[in-house]
């Protein structure tokens, strides 16, 4: 910046001295002495304010990245407290529930089976935890080493209604896989089946027993677009813009009842950028949860680009 500062102030005061009649009609070298003053006055002036504009670009450059630095701290120090947060709950659980069995070695065997199923449980959500902590960690940090594949999406979602074919069944819910044939991207295969797992449990978690579920997309060239909505419960519209966030949970009770890590809109987030795609997230028509994301169909690496 500063050379080019430089430059054309150069080039501004050689063609203005050049110049004799400010009407710019010839070009007469220099002859005078005052036109030699003038042109080195010009080069000095010059190279004060190109000094002075490196210095004010030099400090805003410093200052933005305190900026930044200091947003990826306090986002850094709040991912650790809800790390923290997250796991005190399942390993205070679980610390409970043993030292409870091994401080009365005489207690029934009913309660000690019931307490041994709770641990498994408390243990089981841990793993989920760490498990995703660790996928998001893998997008952040090495996005460039996950090995990508040809994927039929359709495939996948066609395990994944079997998959849940259960409980959804349980609930009275109702499934509508709209996928056409051959819905294939190139991926990651183990991300993309997080994506569609995650949106799939969480409409069955929190759309209320009877919703309706409904999968769609529409080919858009190089993107496919995906349309996941429910006609449930729905999101109060002053939580949509932060449902993405990591931990973040509308209602943190009733999240931790189900088993919700806090982390799988986050992990659906994250996937779907790293495939080249954008997701959003709105009231459907007529009640429910609309997210409305896309996916390029040929991967591009983003620190590639």
């Amino acid at each position: 910046m500063w050379a080019c500062v430089m430059g054309i102030f150069l080039v501004y005061a050689v063609i203005f001295i050049l110049f004799e009649d400010y009407d710019k009609h010839f070009l007469q070298p220099f002859d005078e002495v005052s036109d030699w003053h003038l042109l080195l006055f010009s080069v000095v002036v010059m190279c004060c304010l190109g000094w002075l504009l490196y210095r004010y670009a030099h400090r805003m450059d410093e200052r933005i990245s305190r900026e930044q630095m200091e947003k990826q701290n306090q986002m850094r120090r709040q991912l650790t407290q809800n790390i923290a947060h997250e796991l005190k709950t399942p390993v205070a659980s679980i610390l409970g529930y043993t030292d409870t069995i091994l401080d009365n070695p005489d207690i029934a065997a009913e309660t000690k089976q019931q307490f041994i199923r709770r641990t498994n449980a408390q243990a089981r959500r841990l793993t989920a935890l760490l498990q995703d902590i660790s996928t998001l960690n893998r997008m952040d940090y090495a996005p460039d080493m996950l090995a990508m594949e040809r994927i039929d999406i359709s495939r996948i979602m066609a395990d994944i209604v079997e998959e849940t074919a259960l409980v959804v069944g349980t609930k009275q819910m109702r499934l509508n896989n709209c996928l056409p044939e051959d819905v294939c991207v190139q991926g990651n295969w183990s991300l993309v089946y997080s994506i569609f797992r995650n949106l799939m449990d969480n409409a069955i978690n929190y759309a209320g027993n009877g919703a309706s579920i409904e999968i769609s997309a529409e080919d858009q060239g190089s993107h496919w677009a995906f349309t996941f909505r429910d006609n449930g419960v729905g999101v109060p519209a002053e939580h949509l813009h932060r449902i993405f966030e990591r931990f973040y949970r509308v209602d943190k009770g009733r999240s931790r009842q189900m088993g919700g890590t806090g982390l799988g809109l986050a992990i659906v987030k994250n996937a779907i950028l790293l495939h080249g795609g954008q997701i959003s997230a709105k009231k459907a028509d007529g009640g429910g949860l609309q997210f409305d994301f896309t996916l390029r169909k040929q991967y591009v690496c983003p620190t590639c680009q």
